[in-house]
């Protein structure tokens, strides 16, 4: 049955909260990239190195990462209406205090005197705390996303859903550059860090209106409802389960290798979207010295060409799923065939003395793999475990992924100083370049072997 004549039959109310969770996820990006657009001018106006920069940016990726192991078991506990709530106004808020960052920072420059730690300038301080804030904000949102649509969702339908909402991420990181600059330029940085974190708070009003457990939820139809419910053919996993109080010990949940599959898939390639996201701008000033708005259309472009990788990658399994294949089985191939698209960020380097242009397509083609990937490893936390375990599994997994991102944020931040010292900040980003595209295959190797064929977990 066609997906039109499936929604036509029974309803589509599942498909507004897709564009909740699809808005909540912009915002998340637009908020977590003001920094990365503005850091080639806040670099020169507070005198920060690359090492700097990295150190800033690797306090979000590690707080967000271990705030996502205790996001996913929150979520999992408060539900995912109070849960997401709770989350978006802690972003919204860190958001809005990166305008702050001189005054916190010489606040807690004082404290740091007291206790005898030795100086640190206090743009650094203000922006790392402001960083810390919005990430520990920010690690709720995926876990609740994931929830959410495990709730809404049956399983054939749920890498779409969450191909759909996690192309939000690139809507943000498309919108970004479009508005940010402009209002650095006309109204000042602080301007820009005020207006983009104060959006949090509006979608939070949406969220709760329309959001509700699907048990509980009196605008979707007993049709719709039972189709979420039934269409797997299990009633067992029913919605009205969706919220389960019971505690599920993280080491139990450590015990199988499907948990350390999506690990180490995270841990692999989490960090790359990250590089991407974080030090393009910074790539772009290096390479072709390209500053403030000269920055706005190659990126916009690029993050443009990510929806593309996005909601193609979650309809992809769909194909193989149609030839009879299982959910698992149906992802997993897909994910080896989207694992072979970053390879042609290897050629990003050697063809960027012809024009810009090459790199930037060359490494939107690896963005769009990645966010491609992205939609399938995480509905294989879906396909393998109950919905109670959901927002922990996700957790572990983004805690996993967040210290990959520290990893890669650090190493490229002390290659580049390296390297530009020695006036060849080209092979910083060569180094950095083969490791983007060679991670997705080594990640699906590694989790092929883990879990070589479908095998859910029933027994929670």
């Amino acid at each position: 049955m066609e997906q039109s004549t499936i929604s036509a039959s029974v309803g589509k109310y599942r498909w507004t909260i897709c564009a909740l969770l699809f808005a909540a996820t912009t915002i998340n990006y637009l908020d977590r990239q003001v920094l990365s657009l503005l850091a080639p001018a806040l670099s020169e106006e507070f005198n920060w190195s690359n090492t700097d920069y990295a150190n800033i940016t690797a306090v979000f990726q590690f707080v967000y990462a271990f705030s996502m192991l205790f996001a996913g078991r929150l979520i999992d506990k408060l539900g995912t209406k109070w849960g997401f709530i709770l989350a978006i106004v802690i972003w919204s808020l860190g958001a809005i205090m990166h305008a702050y960052a001189i005054p916190i920072g010489t606040a807690f420059a004082g404290l740091l005197a007291v206790v005898g730690i030795a100086a640190v300038p206090v743009s650094i301080i203000g922006f790392m705390i402001s960083r810390a804030v919005l990430g520990f904000g920010e690690s709720g949102n995926f876990p609740a996303a994931i929830k959410a649509t495990a709730e809404y969702f049956p399983k054939k339908e749920r890498s779409l859903a969450t191909g759909i909402f996690n192309s939000g991420s690139n809507i943000g990181a498309i919108l970004a550059p479009l508005t940010i600059p402009w209002i650095a330029v006309n109204w000042g940085w602080q301007m820009a860090f005020i207006i983009i974190g104060a959006v949090g708070f509006i979608w939070m009003l949406f969220w709760y209106a329309f959001y509700e457990r699907p048990d509980r939820q009196k605008r979707l139809s007993a049709e719709e409802y039972n189709y979420i419910r039934l269409a797997d053919g299990d009633s067992s996993d029913a919605v009205a389960a969706s919220v389960d109080t019971e505690k599920i010990s993280w080491f139990k949940l450590l015990g199988y290798r499907q948990t350390w599959a999506f690990v180490f898939g995270k841990f692999m390639t989490d960090g790359i979207w990250w590089f991407f996201l974080f030090w393009l701008p910074k790539y772009l000033e290096a390479q072709f010295g390209m500053v403030k708005t000269d920055i706005v259309f190659p990126i916009a472009v690029l993050y443009s060409m990510t929806m593309v990788g996005s909601i193609g990658g979650g309809w992809f399994p769909v194909y193989f799923i149609k030839k009879g294949y299982n959910p698992y089985e149906g992802r997993m191939r897909a994910m080896l065939i989207i694992a072979l698209f970053p390879l042609v960020v290897l050629l990003a380097q050697p063809f960027g003395d012809v024009s810009f242009w090459i790199p930037v397509l060359l490494i939107g083609v690896g963005a769009s793999a990645h966010q491609a990937w992205s939609a399938n490893i995480f509905t294989t936390v879906s396909d393998m475990f109950p919905k109670k375990a959901i927002g922990s599994i996700v957790g572990i997994g983004g805690m996993a992924g967040g210290i990959g991102g520290v990893l890669v944020t650090k190493l490229g931040g002390a290659l580049f100083d390296y390297y530009e010292a020695q006036g060849h900040i080209q092979t910083g980003y060569s180094i950095m370049f083969a490791l983007c595209a060679t991670a997705y295959l080594i990640a699906w190797f590694v989790m092929k072997l883990l879990v070589p064929k479908y095998s859910p977990i029933t027994n929670l």
